[in-house]
């Protein structure tokens, strides 16, 4: 897949340019400000600067002008469908909202009650998780599944369960239940070895996917077998287009299988279906979903089947987003994952309960007001905010038609990289998808880490005061690489100190100077230790040689302590503040600033750590942790590496 290039600069107005020459010298003029050099210095595009790379490698730019403008991609309904693949979708219908119904061991009568109730009241698709055969007819009693399409999630269990559908679709038609044409049935069977195994699932094996599809070009409703989802490697910890690449590899893998076992390309390619993950990235999501059917119909092409390319999209809200710390801020984020799917194109969306990262659901909170919200997210945006009126309204902007052109060619990218090694079972079991995934994992970490990513309400602006989770709440699951998991292992130990000491870990703060120059680096101190479930105790500013430090140290029995002031207060003060708190009985004496300040000093003066926005907090609280006698939990598992500059 080539990328598509921009337009021509002849096609960029005088006005234009003037424009955009003004802005690039408005960059250079604030810049050069902040970083205290002249402009000249920072050469003939100062605005590069300011551009951020994604872990696909894309550039994202600070600003998108008609010099960034790429050829204007087909309507909606025409290959390749980047703008989507349903030309006549009913715009006052929107995108499907689809709900998650049952669990392993259903009680029947209770999934079909609320089932109907949801159905009732918004829900347009379902999501049926069951490994009962025998109660699939009265599970869906009363549903009218040409009205609302079904997507069957059974394991291992998945032919048996089939059948039990098939049954009970000719049942209905032998009954003459009213639905005159069968093609309205859509039904997808859920079936996925290829990427079930990647995340240890339950499923049946690739013969019986295959067997399952070849039935299913039989039947007359529109059957589909076969899920490539894509969410196993985001919740690994797959990028965009990594997620993207793998998916479209095992999509391949599918292909040949069912063109092995006398399905035409055509016929292969409606077996399959696609789930990806929505994130609170919203551009990059609407970028993602739009690149997934770009890709997806490059090999359709390939294949000689192009009209066949359209396959659908199932968005889900990333699970690896959800927090189990302050969960109430997943509303929003799961808010901003549904709009960017839903604008992206998806056909269906899934928001997940914003308590789902807690076993059990929020403390306090019932399933029925968690699932009432998660679903009425989709609904505001749909039938407030209006958003499925308009089929693909973020086409024509500059900057997605430009990140959806880059998330596509580095997913043709990765994809190709996994064909080179011999397509996606080859790759799969050599750990090259795994060893790929597992090194953004591993940046995205350091990131979360070093809270140059924020994490609201775990590594940025915790709630200290919320309430220790219950017990059992904090077990994990290992199969979701969650972005808040290091901190919340931190918090996790907090809990724990709570429960054995009635308080949670202190550390004192020793503001130096009034508070206009203290007050900047106590906030930043205060924001970092309650991310890890650290209490930061503030005496006010203290002035030296009265006692007041040996004083505050004795009301809170501190064994650790940060200086805070201002790089000219430590100057003058820190040394014999360092002093003092050792003297009044303090083992650990940190100092919320650069070390840079300390080179002249004597080690026996200097502090014993610096505290900046550079250092990995989850190293540095793990160790102040250590130091105040927090004590370890069952689910923690250490913290990242690269420590930094703090020690």
């Amino acid at each position: 897949m080539s990328q598509a290039q921009n337009v021509s600069p002849a096609s960029v107005t005088d006005d234009d340019a003037r424009a955009y020459e003004k802005w690039q010298q408005g960059v250079a003029g604030v810049l050069a400000k902040t970083r205290r050099v002249e402009a000249s210095e920072l050469g003939p595009q100062p605005q590069k600067l300011l551009d951020t790379v994604t872990y696909d490698g894309v550039t994202l730019s600070p600003l998108y002008s008609p010099r960034d403008e790429r050829p204007e991609p087909p309507l909606p309904g025409a290959h390749p469908y980047v703008r989507g693949g349903d030309a006549t979708r009913d715009v006052n219908v929107g995108w499907l909202v689809a709900t998650v119904f049952g669990h392993e061991q259903d009680a029947s009568v209770d999934v079909n009650a609320t089932l109907l109730d949801s159905l009732a009241n918004g829900v347009s698709a379902i999501w049926l998780r069951t490994t009962d055969a025998a109660s699939l007819s009265r599970t869906l009693d009363g549903v009218y599944l040409d009205l609302a399409p079904l997507t069957l999630d059974a394991g291992s269990t998945v032919a048996e369960v089939t059948d039990a559908l098939y049954a009970l679709l000719d049942a209905r038609a032998a009954a003459g239940d009213g639905v005159t044409d069968r093609r309205a049935v859509r039904v997808n069977l859920g079936a996925g070895p290829l990427t079930s195994v990647y995340a240890g699932l339950a499923d049946v094996d690739l013969e019986t996917a295959a067997n399952l599809a070849v039935g299913a070009a039989a039947r007359s409703e529109q059957v589909r077998a076969i899920t490539v989802d894509g969410t196993v490697f985001h919740n690994a910890g797959a990028s965009d287009a990594e997620e993207l690449g793998a998916t479209i590899a095992a999509g391949l893998d599918y292909l040949r299988t069912l063109t092995d076992r006398d399905l035409t390309i055509s016929e292969a390619l409606g077996q399959l279906g696609f789930r990806f993950a929505a994130t609170d990235d919203q551009f990059q999501t609407i970028a993602k979903f739009r690149a997934g059917r770009t890709v997806w119909a490059r090999i359709a092409e390939a294949c000689g089947a192009p009209d066949a390319g359209n396959a659908p999209q199932h968005a889900v809200t990333s699970a690896a987003m959800m927090a189990q710390r302050d969960p109430w801020v997943n509303m929003l984020r799961t808010t901003l994952a549904a709009f960017g799917a839903g604008v992206g194109g998806a056909d269906a969306v899934t928001v997940l309960p914003f308590d789902a990262a807690l076993p059990g659901g929020a403390p306090g909170v019932s399933k029925s007001f968690a699932s009432r919200i998660a679903r009425n997210t989709q609904l505001l945006l749909l039938e407030e905010s209006h958003l499925g009126r308009v089929m693909d309204p973020a086409g024509g902007s500059w900057y997605v038609e430009d990140l959806t052109q880059q998330v596509a060619q580095k997913a043709w990218e990765f994809f190709q990289e996994i064909e080179a090694a011999g397509g996606y079972t080859a790759a799969s079991e050599a750990g090259i998808i795994s060893a790929r995934i597992g090194a953004t994992r591993t940046a995205r970490d350091r990131d979360i880490a070093h809270r140059t990513t924020t994490v609201t309400g775990v590594n940025e602006f915790p709630n200290l005061a919320e309430a220790p989770l219950p017990a059992g709440a904090a077990d994990r699951d290992l199969s979701v690489a969650r972005y808040a998991a290091a901190f919340e292992r931190l918090r996790d130990r907090s809990d724990a100190h709570l429960a054995a000491h009635g308080a949670r870990p202190k550390v004192l703060l020793a503001p130096l100077g009034p508070v206009a120059e203290h007050n900047v680096r106590t906030t930043f101190t205060t924001n970092l230790l309650a991310a890890g479930g650290i209490e930061a105790v503030d005496p006010g500013p203290l002035s030296l040689g009265v006692g007041n430090i040996a004083d505050a140290v004795g009301k809170t029995n501190a064994t650790v302590a940060v200086l805070c002031g201002t790089d000219k207060r430590y100057g003058d003060e820190a040394v014999a503040a360092v002093e003092e708190l050792r003297t009044a009985g303090v083992g650990t004496v940190l100092l919320a600033g650069r070390e840079q300040l300390f080179t002249d000093i004597e080690s026996n003066q200097r502090p014993d750590g610096f505290v900046t926005a550079k250092i990995d907090a989850v190293s540095v609280l793990a160790d102040l942790l250590d130091i105040l006698g927090a004590p370890t939990t069952t689910s923690d598992t250490g913290s990242t590496s690269d420590t930094g500059s703090n020690k």
